[in-house]
């Protein structure tokens, strides 16, 4: 968590505050993993954090908002995906080698984020732009990044000027 933490009313949360917000989102986080999404209830997030109904709804307007807050934290971290491909070799054994760290870099992220993610997944099929647009940052990170390796392939002559870059790196 970074820079200024406010509470619902725009109040700047202090020290202590921050720290009830972040219980309050790890306990979310965590019963995403156990429960499913839609059985999740703000009281139940609050008894676990150890903590009111009262106080989650100073920070967050309902439980949805607060899952919208972990996913946007979780893509932040998701663009350093692109680590893993800009300025990488993609050609011969040191490509070979890129490719399985980009994999395992990308498995490891899905693995590591599983429930959150299924819950984007399951608000942007449903529609909701918001969480649509997280998938999408999350996801464009990575294939921005490889359709410009591609761009580079080509213009070394490494790849066929014939392929297009972005559905090489889809």
């Amino acid at each position: 968590m970074t820079g200024q933490v406010r509470t619902v009313d725009g109040r700047v949360a202090g020290r202590r505050g921050q720290a009830t917000r972040q219980k309050l989102l790890d306990c979310l986080s965590e019963m995403l993993s156990t429960e499913p999404y839609r059985d999740v209830k703000v009281i139940d997030v609050a008894r676990k954090a150890g903590t009111s109904p009262a106080t989650f709804y100073q920070y967050f307007p309902d439980v949805e908002g607060a899952v919208l807050e972990i996913a946007e934290e979780m893509a932040t971290e998701g663009a350093s995906l692109t680590d893993l491909v800009a300025g990488r070799s993609w050609a011969g054994k040191s490509g070979w080698q890129t490719a399985e760290e980009l994999v395992d870099g990308f498995l490891g992220f899905w693995r590591k984020h599983d429930a959150i993610l299924r819950v984007v997944d399951l608000g942007a099929a449903e529609g909701d732009k918001r969480f649509y647009k997280i998938r999408m940052k999350i996801l464009n990170a990575v294939t921005n990044s490889l359709t410009d390796s591609v761009k580079e392939l080509q213009s070394k002559g490494k790849v066929d000027k014939d392929v297009s870059p972005a559905a090489m790196a889809g």
